[in-house]
């Protein structure tokens, strides 16, 4: 994968393999891992994030029946054409999952409700 990160928060209530599974589609659906990239192999992308081989397994499960990667034998996986209606960009759960990511770390950070409210308010305007 072309220098793209995946992370995993192993204190987010969101399961590690749905992590993973929309991190990959965010950058899929978005262009940034375009059509025929390799992606890592199970046991690679497990050993990087330092998880069990089923749970990346669990994750390309999930993009292999949503059309957005094939694995094919000798070939690895890659990243697949974008399924018909698929647009580019990020659909409401993976929004929605980078908005808990941040709100997440913010508040580790120590930052309150409203502070995180005006900071994402300020984001917004500064487009």
């Amino acid at each position: 994968m072309s220098g793209e990160a995946v992370r995993v928060d192993t204190t987010s209530p969101v399961p590690p393999y749905e992590q993973i599974r929309a991190q990959l589609a965010a950058l899929i659906t978005t262009g940034r891992l375009p059509e025929g990239e390799r992606l890592p192999t199970v046991r690679q992308l497990a050993a990087d994030l330092g998880l069990a081989a089923g749970t990346v397994a669990r994750a390309y499960r999930e993009l292999e029946a949503a059309s957005l990667i094939r694995t094919r034998r000798g070939a690895g996986t890659r990243v697949a054409p974008l399924p018909a209606g698929v647009r580019q960009g990020l659909d409401p759960a993976e929004l929605a999952e980078l908005a808990r990511r941040f709100v997440a770390e913010a508040r580790a950070a120590g930052a309150e409700d409203a502070a995180v409210l005006a900071a994402v308010r300020e984001a917004l305007r500064e487009r």
